[in-house]
């Protein structure tokens, strides 16, 4: 592990929001590291802005340029090659029913309640997305609280992002207010890394807001590998849990970072410690600079197979790919080939 000594943790979240590394060189060189990357790959920063929160860089092995949690924001010059199939929307996202709102699925919406997120993935689907042309406020979002009265088949808003959590606690209360003077809402959910890569997000505020509405809330981690989680996250966790929130996670297969059945059965293992239940393990989506972790949907569902072998079926994630225009996630059929 990256010695203590050279990270300045904060107990404030948003003074680590404000102090996370831009600068894949300082990456690098904080973990020990210099001699392992080339210029090439630190150019791929063009590609896509370097963003690592203290806390997440701590959890990384010092001395190991091969670190699946280095390995999934480290630039590298592989995200230069053009790839048949890839682009930059993946999903068809960018034509969306208003600023900030997707609604990609018959009874929920996505509101993008922040456009900016703590850490940059490599793999994000959204890293070409336009953000500045979806950032929602105050009259934005009581516009999204119109569509859904136009629209009373819609009982659950996902909020999303970039990371929704990158708002602050009265912010979200905000919203959480006017959600619930819907009769038509059954269920709030909230998609966040967040909580992983600064623990501290997980405020007694935004718990007991949580925990005082009358929608079911659900909370869906974003983890792709067992050594994200510490017990920081844990606590995290356990707060959300005592707010009587339903924790999830959903994961992303990667090459070279969680692409075997051992990784995913000490994940999901992990992930029950912490009392989070595996949800859905996501086929990559195709976008441009993200092709080198794209592994073969056979090669997936043989890593499941090998899962089922070890794992109860309730932790076993749904295997999918998102696959833009459909009404909902693909199943992949473990029986195929």
């Amino acid at each position: 592990m990256i010695q203590t000594n050279e990270v300045n943790l904060q107990s404030n979240w948003q003074k680590e929001l404000a102090n996370v590394v831009t600068s894949p060189e300082t990456l690098v060189k904080m973990l020990g590291l210099a001699a392992y990357f080339s210029e090439s790959d630190l150019q791929a920063r063009r590609l896509f802005p370097v963003r690592v929160p203290l806390p997440f860089i701590k959890k990384m092995k010092y001395g190991d340029p091969n670190d699946p949690l280095l390995l999934q924001v480290m630039p590298l010059h592989k995200e230069f090659l053009a790839k048949a199939g890839f682009n930059k929307d993946p999903l068809d996202e960018q034509d969306s029913a208003q600023p900030g709102l997707l609604h990609k699925y018959r009874s929920r919406i996505l509101l993008m309640l922040k456009t900016g997120c703590a850490v940059n993935c490599r793999y994000c689907f959204r890293r070409h997305f336009p953000y500045q042309e979806n950032q929602l406020n105050k009259r934005s979002l009581l516009e999204s609280i119109d569509y859904l009265k136009a629209h009373p088949q819609i009982n659950e808003v996902i909020f999303s992002g970039g990371d929704p959590l990158m708002a602050k606690d009265d912010a979200i209360e905000w919203i959480i207010d006017e959600l619930e003077k819907l009769p038509q809402l059954k269920r709030i959910r909230i998609h966040s890394r967040l909580p992983v890569v600064i623990p501290s997000r997980i405020t007694r505020q935004l718990c007991q807001r949580l925990a005082n509405s009358p929608l079911k809330v659900i909370f869906v981690n974003h983890i792709n590998h067992a050594n994200e989680i510490d017990d920081d996250f844990i606590k995290a966790m356990t707060m959300l849990k005592s707010a009587n929130v339903t924790l999830l996670n959903q994961s992303v297969l990667l090459k070279g970072v969680n692409d075997t059945s051992s990784v995913q059965v000490a994940l999901s293992e992990r992930l029950f410690e912490a009392d989070i239940l595996p949800y859905y393990l996501h086929l990559l989506d195709k976008v441009e600079g993200a092709s080198h972790f794209d592994i073969e949907e056979s090669q997936a569902r043989a890593i499941v197979a090998g899962m089922l072998d070890a794992l109860p079926g309730f932790l076993i994630p749904k295997l999918v790919r998102e696959i833009g225009g459909k009404t909902s996630k693909t199943p992949i059929d473990l029986q195929l080939g």
